[in-house]
């Protein structure tokens, strides 16, 4: 399986904007789908977007279409996403995750990165 760190959380407040970054080592990055979840306090964790092997987006959840933008760079070994016109119910820890292409269940995951807005 390949390893995951992500990193780029942070606070900020409500209209704001942050980059997520995970980056991948231990296997054949471009193997994989990658995908950013999400969990807030009390509530079950969240697909929030993904992305295949080839660079093509394949989910994006409605509330966060147009503000959220998932990336990769295969060269880098690193999946990004770029969040803008954060709200507070954003408030979530994102978890970066791993899925081999041959593989329907993403198996590696990140320790995840809190992003917290404020109103």
């Amino acid at each position: 399986q390949v390893q995951l760190v992500e990193s780029g959380g942070g606070s900020v407040p409500a209209g704001g904007s942050l980059r997520l970054s995970c980056a991948a080592s231990g296997r054949t990055f471009g193997n994989y789908a990658m995908a950013w979840f999400r969990q807030a306090p009390g509530k079950e964790r969240d697909l929030v977007t993904s992305i295949d092997w080839t660079g093509t987006i394949t989910y994006t959840l409605d509330s966060v279409r147009g503000r959220f933008t998932i990336s990769r760079d295969n060269a880098k070994n690193t999946v990004y996403l770029q969040m803008n016109s954060l709200e507070p119910e954003d408030t979530a820890v994102y978890y970066c995750a791993a899925r081999l292409r041959s593989d329907s269940v993403f198996r590696s995951w990140g320790q995840g990165t809190q992003v917290t807005v404020s109103s």
